[in-house]
């Protein structure tokens, strides 16, 4: 896996995190335990810091990056999706953010608020805790009901899962 120091700034792995070999990682980036880092993600911490929480799920091809002397940071329990951009925002704790959203520069998203697929949580907008966002601009939908939790703590541990599975299991 390609991971890089740039000018001193050193990336910071938990041993227990999984990063796939074709995602770089560069900089400052702290990955926390249980994360997935999947194929082709870019976590670019080169002159910003990205903060990936505890048990967080970076799925392919997701980039990630901050501003100058700046932050993105993941919470805990968080889903990026398959191709989603992440660009110094604060993604709050068990959020989802769907496949090919972007959230853009300090913009809030909620403790378990949902982004719909190709969502686009502009500069500056916040997603309060628990509701539905969707749509070019996100706009709020619905609530976070228990069934959408469900679903996505069962999502959540499969891929903490498969934090365990793919150092013994994945064969070139």
């Amino acid at each position: 896996m390609p991971i890089y120091e740039f000018e001193g700034r050193v990336p910071k792995i938990d041993p227990t995190a999984w990063v796939a070999p074709s995602a770089d990682v560069i900089g400052d980036v702290r990955i926390g335990p249980k994360c997935y880092i999947g194929f082709g993600v870019i976590l670019r911490g080169d002159y910003g810091t990205i903060i990936v929480g505890e048990g967080t799920a970076v799925e392919d091809g997701a980039i990630v990056h901050a501003r100058p002397g700046d932050k993105t940071v993941m919470g805990k329990e968080v889903t990026i999706g398959h191709g989603a951009m992440i660009h110094n925002a604060v993604i709050d704790d068990f959020a989802v953010i769907g496949m090919m959203a972007t959230v853009s520069d300090y913009a809030k998203v909620g403790e378990w608020s949902i982004i719909g697929e190709m969502g686009l949580v502009k500069s500056r907008q916040e997603i309060p805790p628990q509701t539905i966002a969707a749509g070019v601009p996100v706009e709020i939908k619905g609530a976070v009901e228990e069934k959408h939790r469900t679903i996505w703590t069962f999502g959540k541990k499969v891929y903490q899962g498969l934090t365990e599975r793919y150092p013994q299991g994945l064969k070139k």
